[in-house]
């Protein structure tokens, strides 16, 4: 899987998570025991750092960067969904980043907050606890959500993980 140190940075990966194999790594990453990270994932530590919590799932296809200012910090139990880009924001636990949706600097997401799919939450935009944003710029629509709704998700992709860590076997032409 390519996991690359930059300088004096190496990624932290706890013994637990599962980096899939075609998922890119690079620099000041650490993430969590029982995490995953998905084909085509990309976190990219080069000019700040990436924080991924325990049993978080980050989805296929997503890119996760930061800056030199604004570290990308996505909590515990967060489910990341496909081809979401995270960039130097801040996402508390037991969230759901919606597929295809845009997380830019500055933002913070609340706890069991949930951002919509192909949602652009705008720089410095700050999505209340238990709050629902949708929309391009992302709006409130909803509140009083309980973050126990995504027990269920994230309860899944850590049994995928371990199913993935275990049994995932690349077949080679002459295998097929």
């Amino acid at each position: 899987m390519p996991i690359y140190a930059l300088g004096d940075y190496e990624p932290e990966i706890h013994e637990t998570a599962f980096v899939h194999p075609d998922a890119v790594v690079i620099g000041r990453v650490r993430i969590g025991p029982e995490a995953s990270v998905w084909p085509c994932a990309v976190l990219r530590g080069d000019h700040g750092r990436i924080e991924v919590g325990a049993r978080t799932s980050v989805q296929d296809g997503t890119v996760v960067h930061c800056t030199h200012d604004w570290p990308t910090l996505i909590g515990a139990d967060c489910v990341v969904g496909h081809n979401a880009h995270l960039e130097g924001c801040v996402v508390a636990d037991m969230c759901l980043i919606g597929s295809g949706s845009v997380t830019l600097n500055r933002v913070k997401v609340g706890t069991g907050a949930v951002v919509a799919a192909s949602c652009l939450v705008p720089e410095g935009f700050e999505v209340p606890a238990g709050a629902l944003v949708a929309g391009v710029p992302a709006k409130i629509k909803r509140t009083g959500l309980t973050p126990d709704w995504v027990e269920g998700a994230v309860k899944i992709y850590i049994e995928t993980g371990r199913a993935h860590r275990t049994g995932l076997r690349r077949l080679e032409p002459k295998d097929r």
